[in-house]
């Protein structure tokens, strides 16, 4: 997997050399993760914090339910991992605190400061679960560096990566001498982390080539890209790609013929086809911004919908643990399959409520002879949600509850259609206040 970095500093995106020197500053963090969020999970880090200078979080906080975000920079309570678990944060990434003595606070290097703060990598995994922490393992030639990488914590990196696992699902190891610098990762370092923890690894510092990402992948290694993706000098959509384990793909004939399976679903997650890719089909689907397949039968490269309309609109690429399989979340021009059925594997779309909110937008937006819903001014409708929800209330039988929350949903959503409001802003609310 390719992670692509927002890097935040006084309010703006940016690029650092060596973690000090501004070699860049966009002020677009928004399009940004739009852009990244179709080829992975996104690393957002808020620099002020991480060297106790201010904080981003306000910039930050909207990021988390527009893109899949993993959260790094002065995190150092669970209280405040947690917060940002709730708001939508995937993962959440520690680093100065994970290796900072509890019992030896302020004590200097030489009275021990530096130890692995068992206790509150315990509470952070306890807290919001190991699977979404990960721990930084930042280090110069092999030490551990914390406070913004401009301390020696003095411990080895390998033995700090140990120690540190069963607390973590996945360990990020920035290699800090070459961080920014383009100059190339220290592969015999990435391997030897490698060799000594079994968690997943996300690796950053000097990558700069094509080349690099595949010995990285090839390693079951993901990685994490800066200053080479914002200077160009790594296109994304070939990073993604080349990340990717083709070795599994067919054969015809005596020629490896490399396909990975995909699989595509609506943005509510409603699956509506599978087929096959190749790299072209896969370079094509991110030039095009529809998704394209390698069609097996007619040996080409196959765009959903170049006939008919109905295009497959592209939202994000996500692969399987093995990197031998895709999901792609797309959104449909209209039905799938080429019986003309809604997706191959249905008649209809299933009924859910972003269901019920698309015909309610069409109605508003086209309405059509006699539709009632287009009637359904602000003042009528909010007469309908307290009329609809008094008989909820007095509902006796189960029959009765079911026709009445029909009622009441149905108004509640002409309600929010109205305001502006969709059912998926309502459920990260309900997310949020599950997670807090």
């Amino acid at each position: 997997m390719v992670i692509a970095s927002i890097d935040i500093q006084n309010g703006k995106v940016v690029q650092l050399k060596q973690g000090e020197e501004l070699v860049l500053q966009r002020d677009n963090a928004d399009e940004l993760a739009a852009d990244f969020d179709r080829f992975g999970e996104i690393a957002v880090i808020d620099l002020d914090a991480a060297m106790g200078k201010g904080s981003n979080m306000e910039m930050i906080k909207p990021l988390l339910r527009k893109a899949e975000c993993r959260v790094g920079g002065g995190i150092r309570t669970a209280a405040q991992a947690k917060e940002l678990v709730s708001l939508g944060a995937r993962k959440i990434i520690v680093g100065s605190n994970a290796f900072r003595n509890p019992e030896k606070k302020g004590a200097g290097k030489e009275n021990g400061e530096f130890a692995v703060n068992v206790s509150f990598l315990e509470e952070m995994s306890k807290k919001i679960g190991r699977e979404r922490l990960i721990v930084a393992v930042d280090a110069r030639n092999g030490e551990i560096v914390v406070d913004g990488w401009k301390t020696s914590a003095e411990l080895d990196l390998i033995e700090a990566a140990k120690t540190v696992e069963p607390y973590a699902g996945e360990l990020l190891f920035t290699c800090v001498e070459r961080e920014g610098t383009m100059t190339g990762i220290n592969i015999d370092q990435v391997r030897k982390l490698r060799e000594a923890v079994g968690c997943q690894i996300t690796v950053a510092g000097g990558v700069s080539t094509l080349e690099e990402i595949d010995q990285i992948a090839k390693l079951g290694c993901d990685v994490q890209l800066g200053m080479a993706l914002y200077t160009g000098k790594i296109n994304l959509a070939d990073a993604f790609s080349i990340s990717l384990n083709w070795n599994k793909g067919q054969v015809k004939g005596n020629e490896p013929f490399s396909l990975l399976p995909v699989i595509v679903q609506t943005p509510d997650g409603q699956v509506m086809m599978t087929g096959f890719t190749d790299k072209e089909a896969l370079s094509e689907t991110f030039k095009r911004g529809n998704v394209c397949f390698h069609s097996r039968t007619r040996n080409k490269l196959w765009m959903k919908g170049e006939n008919s309309g109905n295009v497959l609109k592209l939202v994000r690429f996500r692969a399987d643990c093995d990197r031998d399989a895709l999901l792609v979340t797309a959104q449909p021009a209209g039905s799938v399959c080429h019986t003309g059925a809604w997706s191959c594997f249905s008649n209809n779309r299933n009924y859910s409520l972003e269901f019920l909110q698309d015909i309610i937008t069409e109605r508003f937006k086209n309405p059509a002879p006699g539709s009632y819903t287009a009637t359904l001014d602000d003042e009528l409708v909010r007469e309908k949600v307290q009329e609809e929800a008094k008989e909820l209330c007095e509902a006796k039988s189960r029959d009765e509850v079911i026709w009445e929350a029909a009622d009441l949903l149905y108004f509640s959503t002409v309600l929010m259609t109205r305001a502006g409001v969709t059912v998926q802003e309502v459920l990260n609310e309900l997310d949020r206040r599950h997670k807090k």
